[in-house]
This record gives structure tokens, sequence and C-alpha cells, in this order.
């Protein structure tokens, strides 16, 4: 028997919260003034979403956040040994030059793993950074990418990678690691990945708002529905816009789910081991 620890770096989307549209709109714009909280109240300060999970002395990142830098300077995160892609949007890639604080001495060099469609996009998107010609000066990431849309084994870990819909993207992943699942960006979920989130002991899944449809995120009505046919032994919603209060919203939760918030760390037992 084995732990698996959790720290959720980033908790919000793309926007963030507090938001820059609220702030200027004077904070009209929250209907449940979620933004003007988060002033004071760290739990509604959401950065923009992350984990870093940690197993056997392995350090694990899944997404590098347009705040990365900001939350591995609030974490104290000492190392990253590899790094997971969920897709290439820029609120979950934006943080990639940061990560050369974590390359070492040379010639040391990250793994990145995701779709096909996400390692294409990094490189197109971060071109410098595979040039052969990139004059380096203050130092670039030195990274390796590896289109994995197969199950893979990283440190003797079998991770999963779980096909979803979020919109019009291609390749974009949730994943398995043993019995924790992570789906941070979702409208639907295939059946067959649906397969691969049986006896799930943790589900960190997609919750962008409490109401009004949306056209590429589950809302709270969704992700509860889904939650529930999965029905692992915790959910914790990460993806969360202003429109979730902890509070008012927490009373449409049952008791084995919780909305996570920057900076919250949670274990999972790995109870069949290691590879």
């Amino acid at each position: 028997m084995s732990k698996m620890k959790i720290t959720f770096l980033g908790t919000g989307t793309s926007h963030g919260v507090p938001s820059i549209d609220c702030m200027l709109n004077n904070f009209e714009r929250c209907k449940k003034n979620v933004c003007r909280l988060s002033l004071t109240d760290p739990k509604h300060n959401r950065t923009r979403s992350s984990i870093l999970l940690e197993h056997n002395d392995n350090h694990i990142l899944i997404d590098v956040s347009a705040d990365f830098r900001q939350q591995a300077l609030r974490e104290r995160i000492p190392k990253i040994d590899a790094v997971l892609i969920t897709h290439c949007h820029a609120d979950h890639i934006s943080g990639i030059p940061d990560i050369r604080s974590y390359n070492g001495p040379a010639p040391h060099v990250l793994d990145f793993y995701g779709s096909h469609e996400s390692m294409e996009s990094i490189q197109e998107s971060f071109h410098y950074i595979f040039s052969p010609k990139t004059f380096v000066g203050g130092g670039i990431p030195r990274v390796a990418l590896h289109p994995a849309d197969a199950p893979f084994y990283l440190f003797d870990d079998l991770i999963t990678p779980l096909p979803v819909v979020h919109g019009s993207l291609k390749g974009c992943l949730g994943y398995r690691i043993k019995n924790l699942a992570y789906i941070p960006d979702v409208k639907t979920i295939p059946e067959e990945t649906k397969s691969n989130l049986k006896n799930l002991d943790c589900l960190i899944l997609n919750c962008l708002r409490d109401a009004r449809e949306h056209s590429t995120h589950m809302i709270l009505e969704e992700s509860l529905r889904f939650a529930r046919d999965i029905a692992p032994a915790r959910c914790y919603f990460i993806h969360m816009s202003h429109d979730i209060h902890y509070a008012l919203d927490a009373e449409k939760l049952d008791d084995w789910m919780e909305f996570s918030y920057d900076g919250m760390k949670i274990e999972v037992i790995d109870e069949e081991g290691d590879r």
C-alpha cells in the first residue's frame, strides 16, 4: 500500500478569479460577489487549473498553467520529474517557459506527455525551444515531447489517457493514474472513456459554473450527474468560474463531493501497490 499526494495548484478557469472583466465593471457582473470575496478570502481566489501529483518521491505536474510561476513559488515545489498535458489551450500551457527552472544542470531534460495534437501544438507555440538556431541567453526549457494516446508506464505507474470532448478541440485528454482520475476541461465523456472510470477512489472533474449551459464545459448540474453515475469514493470539482460560491453552492453537493481550492492537498491510497 502506498499513498499519492495531490496538490491543487490552481482551480480556476481561463479567466481566473477574480476576473479582469469583473474588476473593470466594478464587480457588478458577479451575481454571488465571488470576485470581491476573492480579495480577502483565499478559497475564492482561483489561479488557472493544474495539479501536482507526488508518488514514490516522483513529482508529476499535470498542465503548466498560465500561473505556474506563482503556483510553484506558493507551494515551494522542490522538483518536477515529468509533465502530463491535458490539452493546449493557453491557460494550460502558457507557463512552459518557466519550467526551465526545473531542468537542473544540463543535460537534464523534462519529459512531456500528451496527445499528438497537444505535442504538435506545444512545438508550434514555443518553436524557439526546439530550434537549434535559438540563442539560449538566459536559458530556455529543455523539453522532450512524447505523444501518448495509449496507456503507458511512468515511474512504474500506469498512466491511462482519457479522451474527452471539449468543443471542437482535437486531442483533449483527462488522465487516470491508479485509482485517481483527473478531467479538468470537458463537455461530454465518450462511453469508452467512462469504461475506464470504474472503481475510483478519487475523481477530479470540471465544473464551470452553477447554471447556464456552456458549449465546451460541464456546468454544476452536469458535473453532479456524471459524478453520481461514476460513483467514485470522493469527487473534487475544479476549473471553476466566479459563478461557483464555496458556501452557497456546497449545499447542492453530496457528502462525498467537494469544491477544490488553490493550495488544497489530499491523499489517495493505492491499495494495489506499485507495478
